[in-house]
């Protein structure tokens, strides 16, 4: 049985650099849907619920494994901020990943994707339905499984020497990909954490953030893991993340830039996407020997009794301007191999496959 009833799905310690003074009591937030600043809420009741994780206890323990590392790597990014040693990069790294898997915002998109899905397929909701907490559980359980999808990244450290401040959020693990948003190779398909060109990011402080990036694709001026920014432009840049992948809420730790952080929301407003999934229906149109061939149709025109696939399709909102300091290298690679598969990273060119994968530039 859990030990803790309130269960967070964004942790305290993660929250704590932006409550007020860093004590980790009382924390800021604008809740995006009122547009308004709502100064020293408890922290205790943020990004929580009852038993979010269910009650198993060595759940529990793992997911407060990861959580301490995150705490004592943070505490010595602190103490000395002119590096990023490779165990913190690893600690980092992993939070990342765990936390990017675990939040509701996450499992939302997996519930709302599952219902969609079962509805399009007319299954009756006693035979395949998936709750909150449902997801969540399978997120956390298949964290083993990826725990190395993003082992092949490059990682650095991004200070902040702006008068702009980094906010969190709800859903602060954001996974984005500013080759592929700009230059769409493949129109109708999402990308994921082993696509070429992905972006990992991650606020810890209001003048630190944890970034992941594609080395094959973009290249950042850093010395020692560490990349200084000093034009506020920058800096709105990655907070914009912040605002198109949050759920409701994002944690500021100044009240007195509630004006500005608004201004800064209303310029990506309308990026936020209403839905964050498509459907595609596609029935089967013909068979040439032993190929099928399919056409997507609207799934009110399908015909019920021929064979059809779905396709779910992951929106990824557009920030609308990127950090100067992320590059795309103009000799980089990116791999394909023509299928569905899309633009992988070096790493995945090895997966059992028909088809063999060849270079391309970015």
């Amino acid at each position: 049985m859990a030990t803790n009833k309130n269960q967070h799905f964004v942790p305290r310690c993660h929250l704590r650099p932006f409550t007020l003074g860093a004590e980790g009591l009382a924390i800021s937030l604008i809740n995006l849907d009122r547009k308004k600043l709502i100064p020293n809420a408890p922290v205790k009741n943020q990004c929580s619920k009852d038993y979010f994780y269910g009650v198993d206890e060595q759940l529990e323990e793992a997911i407060q494994l990861i959580e301490s590392g995150y705490s004592r790597a943070l505490r010595e990014l602190m103490h000395d901020s002119s590096v990023l040693s490779e165990g913190n990069k690893t600690v980092f790294r992993i939070f990342w990943l765990f936390q990017h898997l675990r939040t509701e915002a996450a499992a939302m998109r997996a519930v709302q994707m599952a219902e969609l899905m079962r509805d399009l397929a007319e299954i009756p909701p006693n035979q395949f339905s998936l709750g909150i907490k449902e997801a969540v559980q399978v997120a956390c359980r298949t964290f083993a499984s990826a725990m190395h999808e993003i082992d092949d990244l490059k990682f650095c450290i991004i200070k902040n020497k702006t008068k702009v401040p980094f906010i969190t959020s709800d859903n602060p693990a954001v996974l984005t990909n500013k080759w592929r948003l700009d230059n769409d190779r493949s129109p109708g398909r999402s990308f994921g954490m082993g696509s070429a060109g992905v972006l990992a990011i991650l606020p810890l402080t209001p003048k630190l953030l944890f970034l992941g990036y594609d080395g094959d694709v973009y290249s950042a001026p850093k010395e020692r893991g560490i990349v200084e920014i000093k034009n506020d432009r920058d800096a709105i840049a990655f907070n914009r993340h912040q605002f198109l992948q949050c759920v409701a809420n994002v944690y500021v730790h100044d009240v007195d830039i509630e004006k500005k952080l608004l201004k800064h929301y209303s310029e990506v407003e309308l990026s936020r996407p209403n839905n964050r999934h498509i459907i595609h229906y596609a029935q089967i149109d013909h068979t040439v020997s032993d190929h099928k061939r399919y056409v997507v149709i609207p799934p009110g025109g399908r015909d019920k009794t021929k064979e059809a696939i779905m396709h779910s399709q992951v929106i990824h909102p557009h920030p609308g301007i990127w950090p100067s300091q992320i590059r795309v290298r103009p000799n980089g690679s990116v791999y394909t191999n023509g299928t569905g598969i899309g633009y992988v990273r070096r790493a995945r060119t090895g997966i059992a496959s028909e088809r063999n994968f060849w270079r391309e530039r970015p």
